[in-house]
């Protein structure tokens, strides 16, 4: 698995940085409760159905209530970009789809849509407006990493690189996204996809509060060239992964 790092501007996140990550909940009281006690973060009303998840006052994420039961229960990272309506368009012509089209977030908040990826992996783009993205990230209890399971890692390569080049590739690149085999960690049969690290001081202890709070393991840690990583998912079954590092 390639190792990456992320890289901010000091206005806000270069085009192609992770900013941001949210989760779809059919139960958002219950999000509050799990991930509270889990990560430490503590919550506040922002707009419609979802709530700023915060560290120590710091935005960390946002938890959301499906507008509709059929939604999948998922956490979704979303890179920045400063036209979220031209790199749809870059998008689809490289062979992505643009599942949502870019949409104003919010009391002036920015844009947000969601895309795939040619292999269907689902991602999405923010255009920052008063939201710029993480309050807080890379610290324990924050987002730190994202990682894509692809089938082909040489066309997800080129696919990214040639939407995010100077984020994931250019000599002052830090990126916090990498790529990796779907078989490396799940079975083979099982569709491309992102998953979203938060950073965590000791696997085995949060592993623990996991299973306490009726969440699941669904990956046991295994060792990366970035750290140690285990795959877990939520009571209500939103999966993602803790990092020790």
């Amino acid at each position: 698995m390639a190792e990456n790092r992320a890289s901010a501007n000091g206005t806000g996140y270069t085009e192609g940085v992770p900013c941001w990550v949210d989760a779809q909940l059919a139960d958002v009281p219950a999000g509050e409760r799990f991930y509270g006690e889990l990560f430490g973060w503590d919550f506040e009303e922002a707009y419609d159905s979802t709530v700023w998840a915060r560290l120590d006052g710091d935005r960390v994420a946002a938890l959301s209530r499906k507008t509709d039961g059929r939604m999948p229960t998922v956490w979704t990272v979303y890179f920045a970009t400063p036209d979220a309506e031209g790199l749809a368009g870059r998008i689809r012509n490289a062979g992505g789809q643009v599942v949502t089209s870019p949409t104003p977030v919010g009391p002036d908040l920015g844009t947000a849509a969601l895309v795939t990826d040619p292999e269907g992996a689902v991602f999405g783009l923010w255009q920052a407006d008063g939201h710029t993205g993480f309050g807080r990230r890379h610290k324990v209890g924050s987002f730190v990493w994202a990682e894509l399971y692809a089938r082909d890692t040489e066309a997800a390569n080129t696919f990214y690189g040639g939407l995010f080049h100077d984020a994931l590739f250019g000599p002052d690149a830090e990126p916090d996204f990498g790529r990796a085999a779907v078989s490396e960690v799940f079975p083979a049969m099982m569709p491309p996809h992102f998953v979203v690290h938060f950073r965590v001081a000791d696997c085995a202890e949060i592993l623990g509060t996991v299973n306490r709070l009726g969440g699941r393991v669904q990956v046991p840690p295994f060792e990366t060239s970035y750290g140690t990583v285990a795959v877990v998912s939520d009571d209500q079954g939103a999966s993602f992964a803790v990092l020790e590092r």
